[in-house]
């Protein structure tokens, strides 16, 4: 999507508000003994209760209102049964829809008490995200989102999970430009538009490179012996900084 008009990035920015809000209060709520089906139920209903519907469930008829993931699940984690544990990394991806404009945010999350390899993986994706966002400017070679966020992988000496990227979104939660990688392809010659709508969130891992399919049709997952931590904002393009959409309210 491309911003046309000052109505069009307000609506982008009251659905992104939403599921940042979101994102942060099923964050808050998580405690250990709790299912993933209960922190879905959370996350449902604040989307409800801001008139918001959930993307996956729209889109795709994903069987949750949001994706929650675990350890070495990566990501679209099916809610259900599965018990939250004391040291468990959790992601929550949150997207949602709002008078036709679409916005898709994440985060990684350890329930106390947390371990120093996970918060530094945690810490480190996060700085990779940041350091994606400062290369994002209009004009700017889409390759140099991927290169920011391998130099900082290879910087804290993590991987990349590599076949899972960021993408434009606004109209629908998957638009053009499509997959765009987190690592550095040369290959690749598009370039960023002034008021592009699209996403950033690098997948980062302690050894793992690729994602693969689970036996549930939707789950993405490593090897058990790897975690994968991930953040995500929804942005606009511009001539400077983007516009970051997903930021929640001040506590």
């Amino acid at each position: 999507m491309t911003i046309e008009t000052i109505e069009e990035l307000e609506g982008l920015k009251r659905i992104g508000r939403i599921v940042a809000n979101c994102l942060q209060h099923m964050a808050r709520s998580m405690e250990p003994g709790m299912t993933t089906r209960e922190l879905d139920t959370i996350g449902r209903d604040f989307l409800a209760a801001h008139g918001a519907r959930s993307a996956p469930e729209l889109l795709y008829k994903f069987p949750g209102a949001t994706c929650i993931s675990v350890n070495h699940e990566i990501a679209h984690g099916i809610p259900g049964n599965r018990v939250l544990q004391a040291r468990d990394l959790v992601n929550i991806d949150v997207s949602a829809e709002l008078d036709g404009l679409f916005a898709d945010t994440g985060g990684s999350f350890m329930i106390p008490p947390e371990t120093k390899p996970k918060r530094q993986l945690c810490e480190a994706t996060r700085e990779a995200l940041n350091e994606a966002i400062k290369v994002a400017r209009a004009g700017a070679p889409i390759r140099a989102i991927g290169a920011a966020v391998e130099a900082t992988a290879k910087r804290r000496r993590l991987t990349v999970i590599r076949n899972l990227g960021s993408h434009g979104v606004g109209r629908a939660l998957h638009e053009e430009p499509e997959f765009i990688a987190p690592f550095h392809d040369p290959k690749d010659k598009r370039l960023l538009k002034e008021n592009m709508v699209i996403t950033i969130e690098p997948f980062l891992s302690n050894g793992a490179h690729h994602a693969e399919d689970s036996s549930d049709g939707w789950t993405l997952v490593t090897e058990p012996k790897f975690v994968t931590a991930q953040y995500e904002h929804t942005m606009v393009i511009t001539k400077g900084a983007p516009i970051i959409v997903t930021v929640p309210d001040a506590v």
